[in-house]
């Protein structure tokens, strides 16, 4: 019993939050480069932490909206660009080099919010754009041959994405309805039927809806719990394991990084997303280990 006490303890410290970065508004988007890098996105561009803690500006731009970001094998960063209505191809010096994404089948894109890497040089992301007064939503794939596919429509602000560790699924949270859905991936950009895999638990009188998401290398779904301060962790079923409490309010993405993938770091802020400083902190989850 003493062991049993003692091993709880250990593992309620090691899951306290530490602060990893500040900034004036709402944090979003974190990804880490091969150097070890956190770059996230804010509403007056985009920062960046070394590996030695050092926080810096990498890209000042209120007026582009920059939400999801990922890295790809050779550097090029993927950004989305919502108030341009674009996914931007960036250099590692914060340079627009391209655009990955602007329309689908001759339709402009509305507000592209988060992305997703497959193993097959594409990606998916989500565009919520005008959705949540009318289940207008997208899901899109971007394959290497450059084209975007419409792969899911008719939902209520797509948001976070992530794919599973033996990509056979798609996980999408849809914010307006408080839930996670999932989607058989067939073939690189083709889905099969939706399925609700989860519904989160709502909270009276205060927003309650799912943001980001990553995963973690047995299959655990890592929810950003938006007005919650929470990250919810389901199993493979839905079910919720746990909960993770940041310390902030408003709870926006998440991405897996530091040695061996054990460190979960979550973006957000103090409180209300419109009107208190943005935070970044990280969970140290040890034996956990996210998704590479």
């Amino acid at each position: 019993m003493i062991l049993r006490a003692l091993l709880a303890a250990l593992a309620a410290f090691a899951q306290q939050p530490v602060e990893v970065a500040r900034t004036r508004t709402f944090t979003e988007g974190p990804v880490f480069d091969r150097d070890g890098t956190l770059f996230f996105t804010h509403n007056e561009g985009i920062a960046k932490v070394s590996p030695q803690g050092v926080q810096s500006h990498w890209i000042q731009d209120a007026s582009a909206g920059f939400n999801g970001h990922k890295i790809l094998a050779d550097g090029t960063h993927l950004v989305c660009a919502s108030k341009k209505s674009a996914v931007w191809r960036m250099d590692g010096a914060g340079n627009r080099t391209g655009v990955a994404s602007s329309e689908c089948g001759g339709k402009p894109l509305r507000a592209p919010n988060d992305i997703t890497l497959d193993a097959h040089g594409g990606f998916y992301f989500t565009d919520p754009g005008g959705s949540r007064e009318a289940p207008i939503g997208t899901v899109h794939y971007v394959g290497k041959d450059g084209k975007t596919l419409l792969c899911a429509d008719g939902l209520r602000v797509p948001n976070g994405l992530v794919i599973d560790p033996k990509a056979r699924f798609l996980y999408v949270a849809e914010t307006v309805p408080n839930r996670i859905l999932k989607y058989p991936i067939l073939s690189p950009g083709k889905l099969g039927a939706m399925q609700v895999f989860a519904k989160v638990p709502a909270r009276d009188g205060h927003e309650a809806a799912p943001d980001g998401l990553a995963v973690d290398a047995k299959g655990n779904l890592y929810v950003a719990h938006l007005g919650t301060g929470r990250v919810l962790v389901l199993d493979g079923k839905g079910r919720l394991l746990r909960a993770l409490s940041p310390g902030m309010y408003d709870v926006s993405n998440l991405v897996f990084g530091g040695p061996n993938l054990s460190q979960l770091f979550v973006t957000g802020s103090a409180g209300h997303r419109r009107d208190t400083e943005g935070r970044v902190f990280r969970f140290d989850l040890k034996p956990v280990r996210g998704r590479r």
